[in-house]
This record gives structure tokens, C-alpha cells and sequence, in this order.
């Protein structure tokens, strides 16, 4: 009887278009002349300038138990996270079909954004503009097929198989494992995730990543981030058949106060610990301090940035280099 009555109801398609798009302005105090002008992680490589970020529009479609994605990008942001693709600035930020066939379950084929750390690419999605040193070295997208799964109550699991890290095409290639393990509390202000990707990326390289993110919600006004990640990257840069392993670790602190709903203020303190120079320098503290002013949908942010390296890695002018160095960001996003 209960079948009978489900295969009668008519399915309504489900039709949403989203996007956003922002712009900045930054300034580094050193003002270097050369790329990338004292800007080491994602998305800000510029110096004194005005700059598009991104242009982004999204296209989300289901129909009973089946659904699609298509994500466009536009600008110097959507190129460097699609930097494997052809060298343009209009690139497909993510693409997948999914298949839900019960409550509990559902694939999904195709390129999505990484499951792995606390930020998210589309700009509006963060409250710092500039972006972390674990988000610039970690996975940017995953091709593949995943399942996610529910456990009950608030866990869930996802598991899958996937091209490496950020090829979207990788024929012949060994693939990557990736997963998370999700929960939260059952007033959903605690909420953990435990996630990892690993596999061999190539003939000489082989990559594996645990990570772990967490956020809890003190009250209306304050809510506190953890990020927390541990890479391991094995070489074998002279195809000799020996690998040499590097690592480097990163944590980082989110602290946000909204003392009213149209504007709020965002710490982010950050370590990273690369005693192998795998990223190019010995340690890095990096301390972020960003304003939020909200008008509808649009988001103003100012930001100042500072940078401490263990080793002179960045310019502090023409010719001389120096462990530390400062910036100023001004955003606007809109998201619709």
C-alpha cells in the first residue's frame, strides 16, 4: 500500500542558480616590485594594485533521487585553484552528478571541491580573505566517486577514490584514497571533522595527509575555530627507486566576535612547522586580523596581515630579503 502511494506523487525538479563575486585591494608595508610580491599562499599575488578575485556562478539541479552540479569560475582565483587545467582565468571550479538511492547513502561522480581543511574557496565562505598556508598546500579538488554515508544521529562517513590531488584528467595514473569522518553535537554547536587523503601522485611522488577541523559555538556572538594538519610527502626526485620523506605540520586558531549582525572581527593565528623546508622555509607564524561589515550581501573586509619566517624568504626591497613582512588587504564579496 505504501508503495503504491509513492509511485503516484509527481517530483518537482529542484532548480537553484547561485554566485558571487569580489575584488580587492592590497598592499604589502616591504611594497616588493616582483611576484609574488611577498604574498606566499593562494589567491592575493599582487602588490599595490586593484584586482578582480573571482566572478563565480553555480547551477545546482535534482530531481528525485538524482542530482547535478556545475560551478564556473572567472579570474585569477578560479585559475590558480584549476592551475592544472589550461592556463585561462575562466575555469570549472567543480562538476559532479549524485545519486541518493536512500536517505542513508548517496554517490557522487565527477569534481568537487576538497573535503580537507577549515576554508573554503569561494571568498564569501570565509571571514579572512587572505588565505591560510595549510589551504595553499593541501588538496584544492578531488575527481572521483565518493559515497557519503550516515551513521545515525549526527555521524557520517564519506569514502572514495580519486585521480591525485588536483588533476581533474590523470589517465594511466595511480589513484588517491580519500574519507572523512564527520559528527557533531545534538545542538549542532560542536561540530568535528577528521578527514584524509592519500596516494601516490606519480612515479616519484607520493602523498599522504591527515587533517582535522572543529568549530564550536560559545554563544551568539563568539565562536571559535581549530584547524590541524599533518603532511607527509615521499620524493624520488632522481628516479633511483629510493624515496626521502619530508613532513611538515600546521595548526591554526580561528577566533570570531560579531558584536552585531552587520559587522564582526576574525583571528586567525597559524604555525607551520616545515623543519625540511618542504615548503620553502623553516617555520612560519602568521597572524590575521579581518573586519566584516555586512550591507545585505555584500561583505566589506579589511585586513592586516603579518608573516614571520624562520628564514628571510620574503623581500624587503629590491635586492635584500627579510623573515618577516606585513600587508594590508581591502575586499568587498557579494554572493547572491
Amino acid at each position: 500500500m505504501f508503495a503504491q502511494s509513492d509511485s503516484t506523487k509527481k517530483t518537482t525538479p529542484s532548480f537553484a542558480i547561485t554566485g558571487s563575486v569580489d575584488a580587492y585591494y592590497r598592499f604589502n608595508f616591504n611594497n616588493p616590485k616582483r611576484f609574488p610580491y611577498n604574498s606566499p599562499t593562494s589567491f592575493t599575488h599582487s602588490g599595490n594594485s586593484f584586482e578582480l578575485g573571482m566572478a563565480s556562478i553555480r547551477a545546482d539541479h535534482s530531481f528525485g533521487k538524482v542530482s547535478a552540479t556545475i560551478d564556473l569560475g572567472f579570474g585569477t582565483r578560479a585559475e590558480e585553484f584549476a592551475y592544472n587545467d589550461a592556463n585561462t582565468r575562466f575555469a570549472l571550479k567543480q562538476a559532479y552528478l549524485s545519486y541518493a538511492p536512500s536517505t542513508a547513502v548517496k554517490f557522487t561522480l565527477g569534481t568537487w571541491a576538497t573535503h580537507v581543511g577549515y576554508e573554503m574557496l569561494d571568498p564569501y565562505l570565509n571571514r579572512n580573505y587572505s588565505m591560510s598556508y595549510m589551504f595553499t598546500n593541501g588538496p584544492f579538488t578531488h575527481t572521483g566517486l565518493k559515497a557519503d554515508i550516515s551513521l545515525g544521529g549526527k555521524s557520517a562517513l564519506m569514502l572514495g577514490i580519486s585521480n591525485p590531488t588536483d588533476f581533474r584528467s590523470a589517465s594511466g595514473a595511480a589513484k588517491s584514497i580519500i574519507a572523512q569522518f564527520s559528527t557533531a553535537s545534538k545542538d549542532d554547536k560542536l561540530k568535528a571533522y577528521f578527514n584524509f587523503v592519500g596516494g601516490k601522485q606519480n612515479d616519484y611522488k607520493k602523498v599522504i595527509q591527515g587533517d582535522v577541523v572543529a568549530s564550536y559555538i560559545v554563544n551568539s556572538k563568539f565562536s571559535v575555530g581549530i584547524n590541524g594538519t599533518l603532511q607527509s610527502v615521499k620524493l624520488d626526485m632522481d628516479s633511483s627507486g629510493t624515496f626521502n620523506t619530508s613532513k611538515w605540520i600546521g595548526a591554526a586558531l580561528y577566533l570570531n566576535y560579531d558584536p552585531v549582525n552587520w559587522a564582526g572581527l576574525t583571528l586567525r593565528a597559524e604555525y607551520i612547522s616545515d623543519k625540511d623546508e618542504y615548503l620553502g622555509f623553516k617555520n612560519v607564524f602568521a597572524p590575521t586580523l579581518s573586519a566584516n561589515f555586512k550591507i545585505d550581501n555584500l561583505t566589506i573586509i579589511p585586513e592586516f596581515r603579518l608573516d614571520n619566517a624562520g628564514n628571510a624568504v620574503f623581500y624587503k626591497n629590491a635586492t635584500e630579503t627579510t623573515k618577516s613582512t606585513g600587508s594590508f588587504v581591502l575586499a568587498a564579496c557579494y554572493h547572491f
